[in-house]
């Protein structure tokens, strides 16, 4: 009996960190922490309904993937911003993406174009006043799925995290408005090389897109910084 319910104490200590995890990772989602912040965990476990040790469990967890950082002494803080990091990360897709296209194009079927042409269509009727976050995951959708057509299961879970931390961390919205129809076009241009099987124009627009993107969001991300350091003075 009494081992029987250390079981179910540590059963439910699981689901509550698990419940802490999920919990924190929607608060990034929304941006209610940012780089750089300090984390209260006291103010997490009663927004989240919960005792601080699932909390500094999740926290840990998250520790580990590189969103928080803990200082002996001070506790949690949300990882400090990093152009360099952001760079690495569009690096990262610019590696992946295009290789999985060969793969990508050998396994395509009618199934899975029509997948493709789905969340081709979503990101395009996303709203377009502005690039919100319904446009960013519609984004996101379109370049996940043409990825898992690839079959390529581990390429595919690396590239999830690589899109995760750009979400978590950072809110993805860097992106600026003057890019959203060169966004579309790139997207349809590679939707329409994959259609017709042709795999060097595949690879071709999806390579320049993804530099295009990493380079607009970095001068981006520069201008905010920029701006930021003169509202300091």
């Amino acid at each position: 009996m009494a081992t029987k319910s250390k079981v179910k104490a540590a059963e439910a200590k699981e689901d509550s960190s698990q419940i802490a995890y999920k919990g924190i990772r929607r608060m990034l989602y929304s941006k209610e922490l940012i780089p750089g912040q300090k984390i209260a965990n006291r103010d997490l476990a009663e927004k989240l309904g919960l005792s601080t040790t699932p909390i500094v469990q999740a926290l840990k967890w998250l520790e580990i993937q590189g969103y928080v950082r803990h200082e002996p002494n001070r506790g949690y803080y949300m990882a400090p911003f990093s152009i360099q990091e952001i760079e690495e990360i569009y690096e990262m897709r610019e590696l992946i993406e295009p290789s999985l296209i060969p793969a990508t194009i050998q396994n395509l079927n009618k199934d899975g174009l029509h997948r493709l042409k789905l969340a081709l269509d979503a990101h395009l009727s996303a709203d377009r006043e502005f690039y919100l976050k319904e446009r960013l995951f519609k984004n996101r959708e379109f370049h996940l799925t043409l990825a898992s057509l690839s079959g390529k299961g581990t390429q595919i879970r690396v590239l999830q995290n690589v899109f995760d931390m750009l979400f978590l961390k950072y809110g993805g919205n860097y992106f600026p408005m003057s890019s959203l129809s060169a966004t579309d076009q790139a997207h349809q241009e590679i939707y329409d090389a994959v259609a017709l099987r042709s795999l060097e124009r595949a690879q071709t627009v999806l390579k320049n897109h993804l530099t295009n993107v990493k380079i607009q969001v970095l001068s981006g991300v520069r201008k905010m910084l920029a701006e930021q350091e003169k509202s300091e003075f």
